[in-house]
């Protein structure tokens, strides 16, 4: 494995390469708060016989954390990630991304459609479907990373912790739990705040209207105890003409986390490994 970091757009990002010499790839983005570490069980578990490529967004893990807001726009991170590839020279590819880092991957996908092979998106949205919904977001989003800058990176994990949405984390093992918080405490206020302000889910563009021109593969990925997002991916599945949903068993939000040789036998499944 190999971990570099590269100046793109302005921007010094940091990615990790696995089976360099392959040529068909598979590149991970991971979810808010979250690394290229998040991938590290799942990439153990798969064939060497991809390049799996793992990038921290902006903002997260050692990715840059400017300052300035407009690097954190869904459109720049966009752009950010068609850089890398056109700088690494790949020209299609299959996609994965959570949560966060799964709008992020929809939202390339909507944008390079001819890069993309398959698209796997877990527990992820395409936005919020009426203004009144996004502007509500967005006012949420600007108070916690108020909070975030005002309290600190160990007031907020101690929160963020414990939302709904990742009670389910609480069933894994102390020693996975202490992981999943380490991960989260190496983050840098600055980064997670400005990435709330420029990419939360309020602050993007919805794709609701778009899904049903893309033609490409998508498998929409979602754990059993994630109600929510199993009615989001129900109604993605709907929208897109070529998609298929996996609900997962016993696991919530982060299925490759709470269930990683499943998320593992999944992804080698679809795409063929």
């Amino acid at each position: 494995m190999a971990s570099v970091i590269t100046n793109i757009r302005g921007i010094d990002v940091h990615y990790e390469v696995h089976n360099a010499r392959q040529e068909q790839t598979i590149v991970f983005l991971h979810g808010f708060t979250g690394s290229t570490r998040t991938w590290d069980e799942v990439i153990e578990q798969l064939p060497v016989t991809h390049r799996l490529i793992t990038i921290d967004l902006v903002g997260h893990g050692q990715t840059d954390t400017p300052k300035l807001l407009r690097y954190y726009s869904m459109q720049e991170q966009v752009e950010i990630l068609e850089a890398f590839f056109e700088w690494k020279q790949i020209e299609q590819f299959d996609l994965i991304g959570y949560s966060m880092g799964g709008r992020v991957a929809l939202a390339y996908a909507m944008n390079y459609p001819q890069r993309i092979h398959t698209l796997i998106l877990e527990n992820a949205s395409p936005g919020l479907k009426t203004i009144e919904e996004r502007e509500q977001r967005i006012q949420l989003d600007h108070l916690l990373a108020d909070r975030i800058e005002q309290r600190g990176i160990v007031d907020f994990v101690d929160y963020w912790q414990d939302i709904p949405l990742f009670q389910t984390q609480k069933l894994l093992s102390e020693e996975k739990q202490h992981a999943i918080r380490e991960e989260r405490l190496n983050q840098q206020e600055i980064g997670l705040a400005n990435s709330l302000r420029g990419m939360g889910t309020g602050q993007q563009n919805s794709y609701w209207p778009e899904l049903s021109k893309f033609e490409k593969n998508v498998v929409l990925l979602n754990g059993e105890l994630d109600l929510k997002f199993i009615t989001i991916s129900e109604q993605m599945k709907g929208l897109f003409p070529n998609a298929q949903q996996i609900v997962v068993p016993k696991v919530g939000h982060a299925i490759h986390v709470e269930n990683p040789q499943s998320f593992a036998t999944i992804v080698k499944e679809q795409l063929h490994l």
